[in-house]
């Protein structure tokens, strides 16, 4: 059937739009990709630039998503109109003190409210690796209500989740990875808080580093397994795993289905590599971890437990951190040096 010249132009004339739409919409699709990766920006050094070069820096380098460990003005005040998506942390010893209902509502207005709307607040995390038997432990879940309620009366729970940050070690038993449960010591603590978590649509915060996995079991695990470069393993229970990142990962996922919690989300805290000061500690392994974890994270992979989706994930960490304690291999997980130069070549978008 023959159709008037006309109409027949017109699905050119609208393909050429759609065409152009998309081609002006790529650099915002691209500033989208990039925010799939986050960076943690600790500030444990006397040699660090300014907070402004800092988050000039996560700019430059197409960094969408930030983690700091306290709130700190200079640094809000640099992120102001960035866009960047923050998530701020309330260290272990400011627990006890946010058991006061009175109290949690003061935090939310003076660190979050105060800000808005020029820095985009993405999760709360109440509280960093807290542990069985830490004399802060009995004020983890108090603390985290009473944000999140304080989140609730300021109307952002739809802008701003609120949860807390755990590190690998709660959960036991976890290889195979389908094994993997909450110890009994953690149990009593951190079930409620999934609970509580589960019943507001809050992801949980995980801490995950194979790199310590790896130092602390080197005679069962590949280096090549833990730096994403190996052929992977195939566990007795006939999952394939290609790197230790998903089976740490999916051990955490067991471990919600566990604690009948199995819809909790995990967003990936910190994740990072040495570059020295430790056994397998080089810059030649950072630089394959860190490209190869980014690459991960934002494909479609997913991990065996949860196929086909990006995993939201926080690199530990910005910079080295010369004054910060503990090991010596603590202070060298920085992916740009003090001096903003990049530590290795990475492409975070």
């Amino acid at each position: 059937m023959d159709f008037p010249t006309q109409a027949r132009t017109v699905p050119k004339t609208l393909m050429a739009s759609i065409l152009l739409l998309l081609v002006l919409l790529m650099p915002a699709l691209q500033i989208t990709g990039a925010q799939s990766v986050g960076v943690c920006y600790g500030r444990n050094g006397n040699n660090l630039p300014s907070e402004t070069e800092v988050v000039d820096l996560y700019k430059s380098n197409g960094i969408g998503r930030m983690r700091i460990y306290e709130p700190n003005d200079p640094t809000y005040q640099a992120l102001k109109g960035s866009n960047i998506e923050l998530t701020v942390t309330i260290l272990n010893d400011k627990l006890q003190g946010l058991t006061d209902a009175a109290a949690a509502t003061d935090w939310v207005q003076k660190n979050v409210q105060a800000y808005l709307p020029d820095v985009k607040f993405k999760y709360i995390a109440v509280g960093n690796e807290v542990h069985p038997g830490d004399t802060v432990t009995q004020y983890l879940l108090p603390a985290i209500q009473n944000i999140y309620n304080a989140i609730v009366a300021a109307n952002l729970q739809g802008q701003i989740k609120v949860s807390t940050a755990i590190d690998t070690t709660l959960v036991d038993n976890a290889f195979p990875p389908s094994a993997g449960k909450y110890s009994d010591d953690a149990k009593s603590f951190i079930t409620p808080v999934i609970n509580f978590l589960a019943s507001n649509g809050a992801p949980l915060l995980v801490n995950v580093y194979p790199y310590f996995s790896y130092i602390l079991n080197t005679a069962q695990i590949d280096l090549a397994y833990a730096l994403f470069t190996s052929d992977g393993i195939t566990t007795p229970d006939g999952v394939k795993y290609q790197n230790l990142f998903d089976a740490l990962l999916d051990a955490q996922y067991s471990a919600l289905e566990k604690a009948n919690a199995p819809n909790v989300e995990i967003v990936v805290s910190e994740s990072g590599w040495p570059s020295e000061g430790g056994n397998a500690a080089t810059p030649q392994n950072a630089q394959i971890f860190y490209q190869n974890l980014i690459n991960h994270v934002k494909g479609t992979t997913g991990t065996p437990k949860r196929p086909g989706k990006a995993i939201e994930t926080y690199l530990f960490a910005m910079f080295d951190e010369n004054t910060k304690d503990g090991a010596e291999v603590e202070k060298h997980f920085g992916v740009f040096s003090p001096n903003k130069q990049p530590k290795y070549q990475l492409t975070f978008g």
